[in-house]
């Protein structure tokens, strides 16, 4: 169903209680430069396979990306809107359909309505605070995977339990807790073990996952 903010918008079907954050430019497609059409997609390996099996072990997949680009005037919201419906088309196609893509339009050195300070935009923990209301995600319970610092930073404010910082993009590492991943593939390792132990020390009644897992 099509859910509508004026300020920052949703895509929304369901409910879950843990999610698999996924920021979008570095992580779903490879960064060329405010991205704005399908034509210039290109998907990061193991992206696909990933989200099936995040969907497999109970994770929600939701998307949070932020879009300097509509703020500086370089594409606009509708241009922004069509990608993402294609993009949206293409999961569905791959068998791992979006649950909810969530973006903020605004920057500090946009343009007109857009340029402005706001919540959502990460580091800001807005989009995030915004999934667990709207999807009834437990943060606790979630993961994140960005290439950017301020991915982690919002990954750890809003209390997410894992935040994993894909190789690439970042040049100097970032501050806060995050494990370092070259590839998609290690995190869709990390997301199987973890399953399996959460299952294990539930049976033995030990609490201590992350302490077993790291």
């Amino acid at each position: 169903m099509w859910v509508e903010n004026r300020r920052c918008e949703v895509w929304a079907m369901g409910v879950a209680g843990k999610a698999l954050f996924l920021d979008r430019d570095g992580v779903i497609n490879h960064e060329v430069g405010y991205l704005h059409t399908a034509e210039e997609v290109r998907w990061v390996e193991g992206i696909f396979e990933l989200c099936r099996v995040a969907v497999g072990l109970g994770y929600r997949l939701v998307v949070v990306t932020n879009q300097a680009g509509i703020a500086r005037g370089l594409y606009t919201e509708e241009q922004y809107e069509a990608l993402t419906a294609w993009m949206l088309a293409e999961f569905v196609k791959e068998g791992a359909a979006l649950d909810a893509v969530y973006f903020c339009p605004f920057h500090p050195e946009g343009v007109g309505k857009y340029k402005r300070e706001h919540e959502d935009r990460k580091p800001g923990t807005g989009m995030l605070r915004r999934a667990a209301k709207e999807l009834g995600v437990e943060l606790g319970a979630s993961v994140m995977v960005g290439d950017r610092c301020t991915d982690i930073a919002a990954a750890n404010a809003a209390g997410l339990r894992r935040a994993f910082l894909l190789e690439g993009t970042e040049t100097s590492g970032c501050k806060g807790e995050y494990k370092l991943v070259k590839t998609l593939h290690q995190v869709q390792e990390w997301l199987v073990v973890a399953a399996a132990a959460s299952a294990d020390e539930v049976a033995k009644g030990d609490g201590d996952l992350d302490g077993a897992l790291d």
